[in-house]
C-alpha cells in the first residue's frame, strides 16, 4: 500500500510571522505553502493564522479577497490553527479589539486583545497542554490575547501556571480549530506543530 503524500497546509502570508511557521511545517514534512489569494486558499487542506498584528491582517484579508473565502472554507470543516494574532482571528468574540475589527471566526469563544500588555511586558513561561506528551511547551507570548471565555463545544488545552495571570486561557480546540495565544513557532519546539498536521490528516 503506498503511503498517502503530506497534506497541504496553508500559512496566511498578508502580515506576520509567515516565513517561522513555513519553516517549522516543512520541517516536520508537510507540504506548506504561502497563502495570500482565494486561488491558492482553494487548493489547501488546512491553514495556519500566524502572529501579527490583528486589524491589520483582518483588512488586508478583506481587501484581498481573502476573509469571506476563509470564513467560508472553515464553516465547512477546514482545520485551522491560529496563534496570538491567529487566534483572534478564530474568535467569535473579541473584547479591547479596534472599532469594527473584524475575525474569520470558527470557535466559540470571546478572546480579549493584548490582555497581557505591550511589547514590552512579553515573557516566556511554561504551559502544559492537555494531550500533548513530552512535557510542558515553553511559551512566548508577544502582545498576547487570552481567552475570556469558551462555548460548550471548546476544549481548553492549556492555562497559565503562574504570576498575577495564573489560570489564564491560553490554548483551545474546538473540532478541527486549535488555537494558542503564544508562539511555539518560534522556540524550536515543533510539537503543537505536529498535532495540528496530525487534526489536517483527521489523525488527532
Amino acid at each position: 500500500m503506498s503511503t498517502p503524500p503530506p497534506p497541504v497546509i496553508g500559512v496566511l502570508a498578508l502580515q506576520g510571522d509567515t516565513e517561522e511557521h513555513l519553516r517549522v511545517l516543512r520541517g516536520i514534512g508537510a507540504t506548506a505553502v504561502p497563502v495570500a489569494d482565494p486561488g491558492r486558499l482553494d487548493q489547501v487542506q488546512g491553514m495556519v493564522l500566524p502572529g501579527g498584528e490583528s486589524t491589520t491582517m483582518g483588512k488586508l484579508a478583506a481587501r484581498y479577497g481573502l476573509l469571506e473565502p476563509l470564513r467560508k472554507r472553515i464553516r465547512a470543516g477546514m482545520p485551522a490553527y491560529g496563534t496570538c494574532a491567529g487566534m483572534i482571528l478564530l474568535a467569535d468574540r473579541i473584547i479591547d479589539g479596534a472599532q469594527g475589527q473584524e475575525t474569520v471566526g470558527g470557535i466559540d469563544m470571546t478572546v480579549r486583545r493584548n490582555a497581557f500588555g505591550r511589547q514590552t511586558e512579553s515573557f516566556e513561561g511554561a504551559v502544559d497542554i492537555e494531550g500533548l506528551e513530552g512535557g510542558p511547551v515553553d511559551a512566548v507570548f508577544i502582545r498576547a490575547p487570552w481567552v475570556e471565555s469558551t462555548g460548550p463545544d471548546v476544549r481548553v488545552l492549556g492555562q497559565t501556571g503562574e504570576g498575577g495571570a495564573a489560570g489564564r486561557i491560553v490554548a483551545v480546540r474546538q473540532g478541527s480549530l486549535l488555537a494558542t495565544s503564544f508562539h511555539p513557532e518560534l522556540t524550536g519546539d515543533a510539537r503543537i506543530h505536529r498535532l495540528f498536521v496530525d487534526i489536517v490528516k483527521g489523525t488527532a
